[in-house]
């Protein structure tokens, strides 16, 4: 019973992200999401409760898995930015979860504990490499690990207009990669 349990859950979560990754928190049905969970609504709200514990409850799962797959290192910056890249090359669903977190009209009121202990922390260690002569001081801690996160995901979130093709192919990709790498170390050298 317990497996079953997991497996409802499981396909939940996953019929969620798609769900708010393609129409955010207030475009987001949850009738959708049961469906293509193959689950009924009250199961979604038995488990995860209303549709923005639901929201958060993804987004907070998503980011412990960016946290964990994409080392922070606050006096190798060019670096971090471009593994923070290669994972939104790799699930732009992430990045998409963000800006609809970003942009939902009030959202500032939803805030993510997970995000602001990142956000803290990672600036923590920014302040303390600026202060050991590793990082520029000219901006402030957390203006520049803002500034990072927004070059490393400029494509992952960029208009329909800048991808007027087909997706990038690896040649494109690989001139991203290197252009993100140089902005963030010309961004932060002392």
């Amino acid at each position: 019973m317990a497996r079953d349990a997991e497996d409802t859950r499981r396909r939940i979560f996953e019929a969620a992200t798609a769900e708010f990754t393609t129409h955010g928190i207030a475009g987001a049905r949850m009738d959708r999401i049961a469906a293509a969970a193959g689950a009924n609504k009250q199961l979604i709200y038995a488990y995860f409760g209303n549709k923005r514990t639901l929201f958060e409850a993804v987004v907070s799962e998503h980011v412990t898995r960016f946290l964990e797959e994409v080392p922070f290192d606050a006096e190798q910056l060019p670096g971090y930015a471009t593994r923070m890249f290669d994972f939104y090359v790799a699930h732009p669903e992430i990045a998409q979860l963000g800006a609809w977190h970003a942009l939902e009209p009030g959202e500032s009121e939803h805030r993510i504990p997970v995000i602001e202990r990142a956000i803290r922390s990672r600036a923590r260690a920014i302040a303390q490499a600026q202060e050991e002569g590793a990082v520029t001081r000219r901006l402030r801690a957390g203006d520049l690990l803002t500034l990072v996160g927004s070059i490393a995901s400029a494509w992952a979130v960029a208009t329909p207009e800048r991808e007027p093709h087909a997706p990038a192919g690896a040649r494109t990709i690989a001139a991203r990669r290197a252009a993100v790498e140089e902005a963030v170390r010309r961004l932060v050298a002392p």
